[in-house]
């Protein structure tokens, strides 16, 4: 069955393409799946004492990533009550993707809670971190946005 020339395929999409509603979640998988990875890579170069590359302590204590992950998760969630608008939308996607990666690349640690992180036990944040990736990438592969007649209808009903 041919395909009409407006329905074709034209290459990969851009961000600005995606649907305004859907930006922020994209954003958020984004920034999960890039944070996780580097938050792996750092800790393994902490690990091996690459120059430079050190634990935050505060008083002696070490201060795990995760807990950023939280304040950061707090932050949005406080932002998110207060304004709504799509380019705000888009920078609490990003910095939610961030956020949840810093709690879930510790994951185990708040399971076990003790420091997993290097041992078989730690694979627990490796997976549920595949797992939200692959998840997250599937629904939004398989889902569709609003359709822009039915946003805005919505937008409009709320002015």
């Amino acid at each position: 069955m041919p395909v009409a020339p407006q329905e074709a395929r034209r290459g990969p999409r851009r961000l600005r393409d995606v649907h305004p509603t859907r930006r922020g979640l994209v954003l958020a998988w984004w920034s999960f799946t890039i944070t996780f990875a580097c938050l792996r890579l750092l800790t393994w170069l902490i690990r091996i004492h690459v120059g430079g590359l050190g634990n935050v302590s505060a008083g002696g204590v070490h201060i795990h990533h995760y807990i950023w992950g939280i304040l950061l998760l707090i932050a949005v969630s406080i932002f998110g009550l207060v304004d709504r608008a799509p380019r705000v939308r888009s920078l609490m996607g990003l910095v939610l993707g961030i956020a949840l990666a810093l709690v879930i690349d510790e994951a185990a640690l708040l399971i076990e809670l003790k420091n997993v992180y290097w041992s078989g036990f730690g694979a627990v944040s490796v997976a549920i971190a595949l797992i939200l990736i692959g998840a997250a990438g599937s629904a939004l592969a398989l889902t569709r946005a609003p359709h822009a007649d039915t946003a805005n209808a919505t937008t409009q009903r709320r002015a």
